[in-house]
């Protein structure tokens, strides 16, 4: 129904959305065809290792032994304090098992062994996960040709590793888009399903924010010209590669600190035991090296400094699983820190279209009047809202007025098109008639500037819609020769998403504020803002405004989250702390972010901040079990070495172990068996349930405190049970 050209008519460009929020910057909509992150349609980078796959974690433990036999290489250990000192030690009672060999020595001495390779397979395991992925994405990339345009006009054929940074490509139907770039001409479906793994075919176009494409993936139909915007080797499945290979992981803040907390403890239990051993010869009773070797490694905190790295890599790979590509493992952990959440209301809150669902004439206008006027203005639209405005006057029109409506438009009508300024959009026809609709400040002044008045009803509807937490457009029109008038108001409503309110609560009680931003009016933004149940709100956004919020809420001390996709974003995205970029976006805010999401799903945001939390809780739990662990055994391996020499320490041997040598052996395998039964706990993540700081604190000091020191008493005591059948 859009109209046709013609000699004498200039052809209605499709008119930007009408309202308030339609260009508004912080009011962003679906994107491209792309579905939202559906967990069943997740990316076939990951399928191989998603947790509960056909590959159990079984046969990938038994598939990284090589690996973990290779990194006991001291180049390697030695990254770690924690597993070093064991390293150095296995090595220690290694030579006094060779030089006086006894059943106790070479049986300490393969489990101190077990014990480095287990924290290392804790490791290869969850960078077996990152090479799964990498393998499929490296798959994806060939030696593409591409036809690189030339000044005059002309192309010639080169190797994609040719290209430079602002080199124009043309692209053609079936071929492969040979390095990310920008569409600076035409407009083609691509297929992304390489990356994304979405077998749906997104829209690619020049200009706006769904213009940036990706190296590997391939044009459906029509034909765009590129200009490259990365060199090679640095493009986006690059950087993919590189990330869940590993190979561009650092530590966190949170790591580093936790590695010095561990590394001084270490210190601390080195420096105890060595000082044990001059007591124990003056009080006549030394320790073989192998005794105090067993000692120092149960003391110090191995289990949370064998899968410390594992928590880390294993959070990054829960965040591929969700089709979000974090550019440092830093970005995880500040998701977990996150303390206010700014969330676009457009498809993040509220579903992507406005929707027309009422139209309400002024006094003394027929309500089919502004029903035909409304159509009209409306039929060069191409906006989702303006489409809705065509479907629902539509509904009160038969065949006959539509045709009619139509052959209007067909010559000598020019298209009105929105703009930021103007804000309102419709139709001048040949007959001299001027029909508008639009935000209802700016049509009321375009009546009033026309010699035109608009009755109080108007007004009062506007705002009666506006309050209700709707947009209203006011329809008005203007015959040649006499005066504009106000027809009535078109009333478009933003259905909130099923569930919001609940998770927003459920945001609150973890301490996280939310923040709805939007290009709405203060009165729309209050009633959705209130609907929804968000904290506050902020209307009318501009890029300054959101980074003026982000600096505001970062100056008092609180961590911001925020998503984007356009070029006006990229400031935002990257002053914020967790930014996290649509990939349908463009390659400003792409490299602004330090997430990408593959889906370009806005509301995975609060789904990446669950993620980050859950990965500081793990490592919290595992932390607190670790140090608990060392308190039970302490009452294992202390009364055992010196109950000989004082019979008093008896007391303390709660758990009644048969020799010293059993507890001492007991408590070196149970050392080295948790880390073994840890792994599928710092893989997988501790369970997370949405509350406060306070009650989380709770119930890992009650579930992983008090269970970590129970467990080695139970654990030490079976094994303690066996062992001591051994000729030790």
């Amino acid at each position: 129904m859009t109209p046709t050209p013609s000699t004498t008519s200039t052809r209605p460009a499709a008119a930007g959305g009408d309202g308030p929020t339609a260009g508004a910057p912080g009011a962003h909509g679906a994107h491209g065809a792309h579905g939202a992150g559906d967990p069943a349609s997740a990316p076939s980078v990951t399928d191989a290792t998603r947790p509960g796959s056909s590959t159990s974690l079984a046969r990938q433990m038994v598939a990284t032994f090589p690996q973990a036999v290779r990194k006991l290489d001291p180049r390697h250990v030695w990254h770690s304090p924690v597993v070093f000192v064991v390293w150095v030690g296995s090595l220690l009672t290694t030579v006094v098992a060779v030089v006086s060999p006894s059943w106790f020595a070479w049986l300490i001495t393969v489990w101190l062994w077990a014990t480095v390779l287990f924290a290392n397979m804790a490791e290869a395991v969850a960078e077996g996960r990152g090479r799964a992925q990498a393998a499929t994405l490296r798959a994806t990339r060939t030696d593409t040709l591409a036809r690189r345009r030339l000044a005059d006009g002309t192309t010639e054929q080169v190797s994609a590793a040719d290209l430079t940074i602002d080199d124009l490509v043309v692209v053609s139907p079936g071929e492969v888009i040979p390095g990310d770039g920008d569409v600076v001409e035409g407009m083609a479906t691509v297929d992304e399903s390489a990356i994304t793994g979405e077998s749906a075919p997104v829209i690619r176009e020049s200009g706006g924010d769904r213009c940036a494409v990706t190296g590997g993936t391939t044009v459906l139909s029509d034909g765009i010209v590129v200009r490259i915007t990365t060199r090679p080797g640095e493009t986006f499945i690059d950087r993919m590669i590189a990330l869940v290979e590993g190979a561009a992981r650092q530590k966190t803040p949170n790591e580093i600190a936790l590695t010095i907390l561990l590394t001084t403890l270490t210190i601390i239990f080195l420096l105890a035991v060595m000082a044990i051993q001059p007591l124990s010869i003056y009080s006549g009773a030394a320790q073989p090296t192998v005794v105090l070797v067993a000692l120092l490694v149960c003391l110090i905190p191995t289990t949370i400094g064998a899968l410390l790295s594992a928590i880390g890599i294993a959070g990054m790979d829960r965040l591929v699983q969700h089709n979000v590509l974090a550019m440092s493992g830093r970005a995880v952990e500040a998701a977990g820190d996150v303390s206010t959440l700014l969330l676009d209301k457009t498809g993040t809150i509220t579903f992507g279209n406005r929707r027309a669902t009422e139209l309400v004439p002024a006094p003394g206008v027929d309500e089919g009047d502004l029903v035909r006027h409304a159509y009209l203005a409306s039929l060069a639209d191409e906006t989702p809202e303006g489409r809705s405005i065509v479907e629902l006057a539509g509904q009160s029109l038969d065949e006959e007025t539509r045709s009619g409506l139509d052959r209007s438009t067909e010559t000598g009508c020019t298209a009105v098109e929105f703009t930021a300024q103007t804000r309102m959009s419709g139709l001048d026809l040949a007959d001299g008639t001027v029909v508008r609709k639009g935000a209802a400040d700016a049509v009321v002044a375009w009546v009033r500037a026309q010699g035109g008045q608009v009755p109080r009803e108007v007004l009062a509807d506007v705002d009666r819609i506006a309050t209700g937490g709707g947009t209203p457009l006011v329809v008005a029109s203007q015959t040649a020769g006499a005066g504009a008038r106000a027809l009535g108001v078109v009333h478009l409503k933003d259905v909130v998403k099923p569930g919001m309110k609940e998770r927003f609560d459920q945001l609150r009680a973890m301490g996280i504020r939310t923040v709805m931003i939007t290009g709405d009016n203060p009165l729309t933004a209050r009633s959705i803002a209130a609907e929804a149940g968000v904290d506050d709100f902020l209307a009318e956004a501009t890029p300054e405004d959101k980074m003026a919020l982000i600096k505001r809420e970062q100056e008092g001390g609180r961590l911001v989250a925020m998503t984007g996709d356009g070029t006006n974003d990229a400031p935002a995205l990257a002053q914020s702390d967790v930014g996290v970029a649509m990939n349908t976006g463009t390659s400003a805010a792409k490299e602004a972010a330090n997430m990408v999401d593959l889906d370009s799903d806005p509301t995975k945001l609060i789904d990446i901040v669950a993620i980050g939390k859950q990965l500081l809780i793990t490592r919290g739990a595992l932390t607190t079990f670790s140090i608990a662990n060392d308190i039970a055994k302490y009452f294992a391996i202390i009364p055992a070495m010196f109950v000989t020499l004082f019979p008093g320490l008896d007391t303390l041997n709660v758990m009644q172990l048969a020799t010293p040598q059993s507890a001492m052996l007991s408590a070196v395998i149970f050392n080295a068996l948790v880390i073994i039964a840890l792994i599928p706990l710092s893989l997988r993540g501790v369970r997370y349930r949405p509350s406060s700081s306070t009650a989380l604190l709770r119930r890992n000091i009650l579930l992983y405190g008090v269970g970590g020191v129970i467990a080695p008493f139970i654990g030490i005591k079976l094994i303690d049970l066996l062992v001591s059948h051994l000729p030790l």
